[in-house]
């Protein structure tokens, strides 16, 4: 055979056998695709038959229902016709219930109302007046606490004497140059410093006695200075007392300021410092008003610090609450109005100036510290130990004396000593002649005895000093 002929019959035979397994193929497939069409006519089947049994059960349920609604239709005409004759029931009873009661519904209803509310009403006043009872006592507790942890808090001294004061000498002989030859120096004195000078028993002391503090200091530092210095005659005496009328002003200053420092307050003004320095000579009810006002400040603080208030705001409201007494006499009105007003044209903030002018109740207290400043003043003045009314009176009694002479025309200074028993009165010796002096003696003996109640004889001195003074 040729080569061609091999070929062919390669090519066929190549061709048979591809052909062979192909057909192979198709029938793998053809078989395949036989066993997985049985397979979901089997799946079919499964389903139809579920799908039968729950069409059956289905239809079962329906029936129940359909049975069931009608037993409900028939129970909701049952409670139907039921409701309506309960409805009939019900209107013949209330019919019948308000012919026996000669009473409607509505009148019944309201009348009920009426009742529940007096009644709630009732309950409720019940409940307020012992709230406001429990509120009450727990206040009071609570105030009385509160004011004497204050008090606890702040220790303060006594009122002490303060219408004398004595001089200690180192040589017994220095009372007699005191005294002057023939009293020209102790006169002298008591002229310029307008005190009582006593001279008594008492081994190495002098007593100085003045109702007015302030007259009183600048004469104990006038006389001190005079001692010091051995020349005691009334030339040095006025130079002096005029020398320790300063030392006092300053005195006046560094009292302002220790307050300020006492009482823990800070930016005040240079004047309200030198108004609370001159509180320091100043008493009410023989209480120094200046360690009143710094015991006010720190009570009314402590008070405040108690409640959760501005402590620093109440502390500067307690110390300036009395600032008025120091220019009471120079300004009309009250302390407290006087107060606020020099407190305010000063640029204190309106808190503090409320509190001055609350403080006696003039103005009634619209702040906690307005409360406080009141509380602390009646805490510090009441305390056992802070005032002696007698002593007060007293020294009011020399005041409207001095301020009766002082009425007169003439008249230039009024001096009153021994307890209000020596009043001595400076003229104008060019207003008032040597008659004219001993006629406004018996004048102001008669207004002194008509106007003022004086234990004992007074004596009214008249005083009328011609100088004439030439510098060669």
């Amino acid at each position: 055979m040729g080569a061609t002929a091999v070929w062919m019959l390669i090519v066929a035979a190549v061709v048979l056998v591809v052909a062979l397994l192909w057909v192979l193929l198709v029938r793998a497939r053809v078989a395949k695709e036989h066993a997985q069409a049985q397979e979901r006519r089997r799946s079919l089947e499964d389903r139809d038959g579920r799908l039968a049994v729950r069409e059956s059960t289905i239809e079962t349920k329906a029936r129940t229902l359909e049975l069931r609604e009608a037993n409900l239709l028939e129970r909701e005409r049952f409670m139907a016709a039921a409701q309506a004759e309960l409805e009939d029931d019900r209107l013949v009873v209330r019919k019948r219930l308000e012919e026996v009661a000669d009473y409607t519904a509505d009148e019944a209803r309201q009348a009920l109302l009426e009742q529940a509310d007096a009644e709630v009403r009732a309950h409720a006043r019940t409940l307020i007046r012992d709230a406001q009872e429990r509120a009450r006592e727990e206040a009071q507790r609570r105030s009385r606490e509160i004011v004497a942890t204050a008090v606890q808090r702040v220790a303060a001294e006594t009122t002490a004497s303060i219408v004398a004061s004595t001089v200690t000498l180192s040589d017994p002989e220095l009372k007699g140059r005191i005294i002057g030859k023939d009293g020209r120096n102790i006169r002298a004195f008591e002229h310029v410093t307008g005190v009582d000078v006593i001279v008594d028993d008492t081994p190495g002391a002098v007593v100085l006695s003045c109702f007015d503090p302030v007259r009183r200091e600048v004469a104990r530092r006038t006389l001190i200075a005079l001692l010091d210095d051995g020349r005691i005659h009334p030339t040095s005496i006025e130079a002096v007392h005029a020398e320790a009328k300063a030392d006092v002003e300053t005195a006046i200053d560094e009292a302002g300021e220790e307050a300020v420092r006492e009482a823990g307050v800070d930016g005040l003004a240079p004047d309200l410092v030198r108004l609370l320095g001159q509180l320091e000579f100043r008493s009410s009810y023989g209480q120094n008003v200046r360690r009143h006002s710094i015991e006010t400040a720190l009570l009314a603080g402590s008070m405040a610090e108690e409640l959760g208030a501005d402590s620093q705001l109440a502390r500067r409201c307690g110390l300036l609450h009395d600032v008025g007494k120091a220019l009471s006499h120079q300004v009309k009105g009250s302390h407290a109005a006087v107060g606020a007003e020099v407190a305010r044209r000063l640029g204190e903030p309106p808190a503090v100036c409320h509190a001055i002018a609350a403080h006696h109740g003039e103005v009634v207290a619209e702040s906690v510290e307005a409360v406080l400043v009141q509380a602390a003043d009646t805490v510090s003045a009441s305390r056992p130990g802070a005032r002696r009314d007698a002593l007060e009176q007293h020294c009011s009694r020399l005041r409207d004396i001095e301020r009766l002479c002082g009425e007169f025309a003439g008249v230039q200074s009024v001096h009153v000593m021994q307890a209000g028993r020596d009043i001595r009165v400076m003229v104008a010796p060019e207003e008032v002649d040597d008659a004219g002096a001993r006629q406004l003696s018996r004048q102001v003996a008669a207004c002194v005895e008509r106007s003022v109640s004086v234990p004992g004889q007074v004596s009214v001195t008249v005083i009328r000093e011609v100088r004439a003074r030439t510098t060669a």
